[in-house]
């Protein structure tokens, strides 16, 4: 345990003694600052029964950025330390591949997870800007935040295997993003097709969409909670195997 949680320090600092971190928190900050106030220049416009919260994470340009942070987070974890030739070092070294996995996986979690505090403040702020009550229950801003993380924790895994398959950032990030908008069309094929054939469930099941409208009206659906952290545990695993591939073939 003290080993992982050295190697989850170092981890976490390549996050913080990096301008490009920083450029991340600003960026997932302005992302969702524009959504806030789009959606409450549509609220102006047109009033809705909707929370703000609801229309904030339903706002057209949601999936666009979001799912453009997982890349941005993962793709140097594997990829940087194999350019840079720091990964054979530390494979090499008497740490076993599942703390280099869970450091990896671990700190890009934790920063993923601060990610969200800006928004959460500007969430906190509308009250006071707008002199009325906040317009979102209790419940829908909780279950926002609580499918963002639980949606995190597997994408996030995604992007570490991304990045555990080459040396080139570039291809870790256009790899995840790949396998992400796979899952997310994966989560259209109830739109387009309907309920009728036999699969359907499935396609439901796995909707991320689904799980997003849900839990943004405060509707804690018991799907999700086993779904996300059962693939990102799956993506782990594949990961470590393909860590541990490594690690042996030096």
């Amino acid at each position: 345990m003290p080993t992982l949680l050295i190697l989850l320090r170092k981890e976490l600092k390549t996050y913080f003694l990096n301008p490009f971190g920083w450029v991340v928190i600003a960026f997932v900050a302005l992302a969702n600052g524009f959504g806030l106030s789009t959606s409450m220049k549509g609220f102006l416009d047109s009033p809705s029964q909707q929370s703000l919260v609801f229309a904030t994470f339903h706002s057209p340009v949601f999936w666009f950025w979001f799912l453009f942070i997982f890349p941005l987070i993962t793709m140097r974890s594997f990829s940087e330390e194999e350019r840079t030739g720091t990964l054979e070092g530390l494979l090499t070294a008497p740490v076993r591949t599942w703390q280099v996995v869970l450091s990896k996986y671990g700190a890009a979690m934790v920063f993923y997870a601060l990610l969200w505090i800006p928004t959460f403040l500007q969430f906190q702020m509308f009250p006071w800007i707008a002199g009325l009550p906040p317009a979102w229950t209790p419940g829908s801003l909780i279950g926002a935040y609580a499918i963002v993380l639980l949606m995190g924790s597997a994408f996030t895994a995604i992007g570490i295997l991304a990045s555990s398959l080459t040396s080139s950032q570039i291809i870790a990030g256009l790899l995840t993003i790949g396998l992400l908008v796979i899952h997310y069309f994966l989560g259209l094929v109830t739109v387009v097709w309907g309920d009728t054939f036999r699969a359907a469930p499935l396609f439901h099941y796995i909707s991320s969409q689904e799980h997003l409208h849900f839990f943004c009206k405060g509707l804690i659906d018991s799907r999700p909670l086993v779904y996300y952290p059962t693939l990102a545990a799956t993506v782990l695993f594949l990961t470590y195997h393909t860590v541990d591939y490594r690690r042996w073939k030096h």
